[in-house]
């Protein structure tokens, strides 16, 4: 009762493009996982340089040891999980560095890690990189239309906390 009384979480959160690059549809992801949505609604977008920076104002509440991936989470409650490349994490964190740890408190636009595109491409499967909202079976994601990301200006969908 008393968070509908004095809580004023924001309804939308609005999730802007981690990296720069053209836009993909989850279905066009070649790993099942992200095209069949295992890990929650999304989109990816194919990066075009080495540089991740956070969709959203939260919380970094999963960093990898690897430093392919990333979790955070919103004031509200929205998880959103930045996975960079497909089958990166055989990589062993080779050619990522973070610029964040676990716990830290990140803004919109923040730096999070940097990683070696050229070496991704050379060793990964791909350097895709899907952006997730893993608890969207509680939520309504409304993917915007975008066919090229700006990092930190374009934003890519808006969650919808009812």
């Amino acid at each position: 009762m008393f968070k509908k009384l004095f809580g004023h979480k924001e309804k939308t959160v609005e999730v802007v493009a981690p990296v720069n690059g053209r836009v993909v549809d989850l279905k066009e992801v070649p790993d099942p996982v992200f095209a069949e949505k295992m890990m929650g609604e999304g989109l990816a977008v194919k990066p075009a340089d080495g540089e991740v920076f956070s969709p959203v104002e939260g919380e970094v509440v999963q960093l990898f040891p690897t430093n392919h991936a990333i979790g955070l989470k919103t004031r509200n409650g929205v998880e959103v999980l930045i996975h960079i490349g497909l089958e990166t994490v055989s990589m062993e964190g080779e050619g990522f560095k973070p610029h964040v740890s676990q716990g830290d408190k990140v803004k919109a636009g923040d730096k999070l890690i940097t990683f070696d595109k050229g070496l991704v491409e050379e060793k990964a499967k791909s350097s895709i990189t899907p952006i997730i909202i893993t608890n969207s079976n509680d939520l309504k994601v409304q993917l915007l239309d975008s066919e090229e990301a700006a990092a930190g200006t374009t934003v890519l969908m808006k969650v919808h906390n009812e």
